[in-house]
C-alpha cells in the first residue's frame, strides 16, 4: 500500500502530466477545425470534377497528392530513415486492411458527393463514431455499455429520418455514404492495433500507399482512365489531393495535441461547413432533409464521447489508487 506522501506525489505528477497535454486545448480545436475545413473543402471539389471524372479516377488521384504533405513531414522531421522500419506479419496485415477499407470508403463517399446533395452526404458519413462503437466490441474486445449502445440506437433512427426510408424519397444511394463511414471507422479502430512506437506519419505513409493501390485496382475494375481535360482541372485535382492529405494530418496532430475528449465534438464543425460550402457553390440547402434526423445523430454522437470521457475518468482515478 502506498503512504499518504507517496499518493501525493503520483497526484501531483499526474497533475502535471494532465496539465502538459491539455496546455494547448485552443490550438488543437483550431487545428482540428482547419483539417475539417480543408476536407469540406476537398469534398467540394470533388463534387464539381464529378461532372467530368469518375469517383475511382479521384481516388486515386486523391491518393497520388496526398503523399505530399505526408513525405514533408516526414522530410521536416528528418524521419525519412524509418520509412523501411514497419515490418512484420501483423503490421503488413493490419496496412493491407486499413488501406483497403479506406479505399472502398473513399470510393463511396466519392460517389455519393456526385449523386447525393453535398450537405446530406457529408453529414451522413458522421454515422462514422456509430460503427467505431460497434466495431470496437469484435476487433478491440472493448466493453460498450448501454449507454454506448443506446447511442448506436439513437444515431441510427437519425440516419433512417434522413435517408427516408420507407418513403417514395428513398435514394439507393443514400446508402454509400454508411459504406464510407464503416469504412473509416474499421480504419480507425486497426490503427489502435499499432504499436504505440509507430509513428503516425509512418503508419499513414505506408496506408496511403496500400490505399493508392487498392484504388487504382478498383479504377481498373470499375471504370478506367480518364485523361485530364484541362490545366485548370489539373490543379483543382492536385488541390484536392493536398488539402485532403493536409487535412488528416491537421486531424492527426490535433488529438496528439490534447485528449480526445476534449476536441471531439468539434468534428461536428464539418455540418455546417457542409451546409454552408453545398448552399455556396452548388445552390443545395436541403435543411428538410437533414432536420431533425441530424439531431439524433449528433446527440449521439456526443453521448458516446461522453460517456468515453467518462470512462476514461474513471480508468485515470482506479490509477490514482
Amino acid at each position: 500500500m502506498l503512504n499518504l506522501y507517496q499518493k501525493c506525489s503520483i497526484i501531483r505528477v499526474n497533475l502535471i502530466q494532465r496539465l502538459s497535454q491539455n496546455h494547448r486545448p485552443w490550438l488543437a480545436i483550431i487545428v482540428l477545425m482547419l483539417g475539417i475545413t480543408l476536407l469540406g473543402i476537398m469534398g467540394g471539389i470533388i463534387k464539381h470534377l464529378g461532372e467530368s471524372y469518375s469517383s475511382t479516377f479521384l481516388a486515386v488521384a486523391r491518393n497520388i497528392f496526398g503523399f505530399v504533405p505526408v513525405l514533408m513531414i516526414l522530410i521536416i522531421t528528418k524521419k525519412t530513415k524509418s520509412i523501411f522500419s514497419l515490418t512484420g506479419k501483423k503490421n503488413t496485415f493490419l496496412l493491407i486492411l486499413r488501406g483497403g477499407s479506406i479505399a472502398c470508403a473513399q470510393f463511396c463517399f466519392y460517389l455519393a458527393l456526385m449523386k447525393l446533395e453535398f450537405a446530406t452526404a457529408s453529414t451522413l458519413v458522421f454515422a462514422g463514431p456509430l460503427f467505431l462503437t460497434a466495431l470496437s466490441v469484435p476487433i478491440l474486445g472493448a466493453t460498450v455499455g448501454v449507454w454506448r449502445w443506446a447511442a448506436v440506437v439513437i444515431g441510427f433512427f437519425g440516419i433512417v429520418l434522413i435517408m427516408d426510408v420507407g418513403t417514395n424519397l428513398f435514394n439507393v444511394f443514400a446508402l454509400l455514404p454508411l459504406g464510407a463511414a464503416f469504412g473509416y471507422a474499421l480504419s480507425s479502430v486497426l490503427v489502435k492495433l499499432f504499436n504505440s512506437e509507430v509513428s503516425s506519419s509512418l503508419i499513414q505513409l505506408y496506408t496511403q500507399t496500400i490505399t493508392l493501390v487498392s484504388a487504382i485496382v478498383l479504377l481498373l475494375a470499375f471504370s478506367g482512365y480518364t485523361p485530364i481535360l484541362s490545366i485548370s482541372d489539373f490543379f483543382l485535382i492536385a488541390l484536392m489531393g493536398i488539402g485532403g492529405g493536409c487535412g488528416v494530418l491537421c486531424l492527426i496532430t490535433a488529438y496528439r495535441m490534447t485528449e480526445a475528449s476534449i476536441i471531439a465534438s468539434f468534428e461536428y464543425f464539418g455540418i455546417p461547413v457542409s451546409i454552408f460550402l453545398g448552399w455556396a457553390f452548388f445552390a443545395e440547402f436541403p435543411m428538410s432533409k437533414l432536420f431533425p434526423g441530424v439531431f439524433f445523430i449528433v446527440g449521439a454522437g456526443l453521448l458516446i464521447i461522453w460517456r468515453e470521457g467518462k470512462n476514461n475518468q474513471g480508468k485515470n482515478h482506479q490509477s490514482l489508487m
